[in-house]
């Protein structure tokens, strides 16, 4: 670790590959706020966008400084795992937490510039709980990524929260129609917050962290897994029924490309057995494949609706 330059540790600490599990929410409630108004601000874009990435640096880092003793744990049972910031030496504790917090505070006051500038005036509580969401599911005293339901809360700030803040920023309504979209993509959210534990299952219990994984064991929360990836698309069909939400044909193509992704998270699943690391990445891979897609192509059909005639 002693070769590494500076960039190269924070570049490893920050993570840059995990942040489109933000970036896709924060690109659906883009377009979901477009949807209610037909117009676009570049404003509220920009401020959306920014106070994304600065949640990001937030989560991922104050989540490494929260979870550094059981990371410590599965280094000693399994040295030979993907890297970990603190228990590899890559930074410190303290600067993870330091640089962490600041960048909170940087959501904090990039929420705030909307309710000065464009009138946006829920967006600092907005903020504050989307903010609280994460401090709740990892950080004293709460740590309910700990305690039991922390995959519900992951759920909640990933699939709803975050996708309705951007739609916030950029429409300034609080209610949108195509907010009924969210059904299936929070469902995803949820597969994938369990999914993200098997691969931890035994430091996880060694270090006295209840997931639905170390409670329930790897078998039963992969077909849990399987279970959530195909009742996302029966969530799309029944949101399709609401009068006045998002247009039908968006919706019905949405839940077809997510079903056409279940038959390969299922084969996926089924070798990610307890300790198997390499299928255990394969399956979260092919699963949060599935999750950009659908949510970007939805993404997509909202933003284009107008000009497709829909």
């Amino acid at each position: 670790m002693a070769a590494r330059t500076t960039f190269e540790r924070w570049q490893l600490a920050l993570k840059p590959a995990s942040w489109p599990k933000l970036l896709v929410p924060f690109a659906l409630g883009q377009a979901i706020g477009l949807d209610a108004t037909g117009r676009f601000s570049w404003l509220g874009f920009l401020l959306a966008l920014a106070f994304t990435v600065a949640d990001a640096v937030f989560v991922v880092l104050l989540n490494d400084w929260g979870d550094r003793d059981v990371d410590a744990i599965k280094r000693r049972m399994f040295p030979q795992t993907s890297s970990k910031t603190i228990a590899d030496g890559i930074l410190p504790a303290t600067k993870l937490l330091i640089v962490g917090a600041l960048a909170g505070l940087v959501a904090l006051a990039f929420a705030c510039l909307p309710f000065a500038v464009i009138d946006r005036t829920l967006a600092p509580i907005a903020a504050l709980v989307a903010l609280g969401l994460f401090v709740a599911y990892t950080l004293p005293p709460i740590r309910m990524n700990y305690r039991g339901g922390g995959e519900l809360l992951e759920a909640l700030g990933v699939g709803v929260v975050l996708p309705w803040i951007s739609a916030y920023l950029q429409s300034g309504r609080v209610w949108m129609p195509a907010l009924d979209s969210l059904s299936g993509f929070s469902i995803l959210a949820l597969a994938s917050a369990i999914a993200s534990g098997l691969s931890d299952e035994r430091s996880d219990r060694a270090g006295g962290k209840r997931t639905l994984v170390t409670l329930v064991g790897n078998a039963l929360s992969r077909r849990v897994v399987v279970g959530l990836v195909g009742l996302a698309p029966l969530a799309w069909l029944a949101s399709a029924m609401i009068p006045s939400g998002t247009p039908t044909m968006i919706l019905v193509a949405t839940a077809a490309t997510s079903a056409l992704a279940w038959s390969s998270i299922r084969r996926a699943s089924q070798p990610a057995v307890t300790d198997a690391f390499q299928a255990q990445s394969h399956l979260k891979s092919v699963l949060h494949r599935s999750i950009q897609e659908c949510g970007l192509t939805l993404a997509l059909m909202l933003a284009l609706a107008p000009w497709i005639g829909l």
